[in-house]
């Protein structure tokens, strides 16, 4: 499905977020991350980076027990809704995303390496947020619709 430019899921209901219980803990643990490329450049315009950067991130949320709800790629951040385990800090969900998609999107496009001849595609800032102290709808209908890429609704 396409929304406003970019690809995104169905989404799913509230009740989706499962309860998780591992030795002595039991709970529901998703964080709303953010992440840009470095010095903001706008490097995932085409459609063709947009779903190899959707897909590099869902294959590492799979190979390392990660949960995404929602994912919307934008053409200079990413925002992603995941569940995580407990026993995984917010920086160590947002390193093994960042690096796994980094280093897919320099093996599909290797001019990637002339704006960034370092190897380092994404900049080392980020936003975590637990979605337990803002109410998981809102966040998820703030990653699906109201993400502008241009920011024209802050000019309103």
């Amino acid at each position: 499905m396409r929304v406003g430019g970019r690809l995104s899921p169905p989404g799913r209901s509230h009740a989706e977020l499962s309860t998780m219980s591992a030795s002595h803990v039991a709970g529901q643990n998703a964080l709303h991350l953010e992440w840009c490329p470095k010095y903001r450049y706008e490097m995932l315009r085409q459609e063709r980076f947009i779903k190899a950067c959707d897909e590099a991130v869902r294959g590492a949320a799979q190979r390392h027990g990660l949960k995404i709800l929602e994912l919307s790629v934008m053409p200079d951040h990413v925002h992603c809704v995941v569940e995580i385990p407990f026993a995984m800090s917010a920086s160590e969900a947002l390193r093994l995303l960042k690096g796994c998609s980094s280093r897919a999107l320099f093996a599909l496009e290797p001019k990637f390496r002339l704006r960034y001849p370092k190897g380092h595609f994404w900049s080392r800032g980020s936003f975590a947020r637990a979605v337990g102290d803002a109410n998981l709808e809102t966040v998820r209908r703030y990653v699906r619709f109201d993400n502008d890429p241009y920011q024209q609704t802050l000019a309103a």
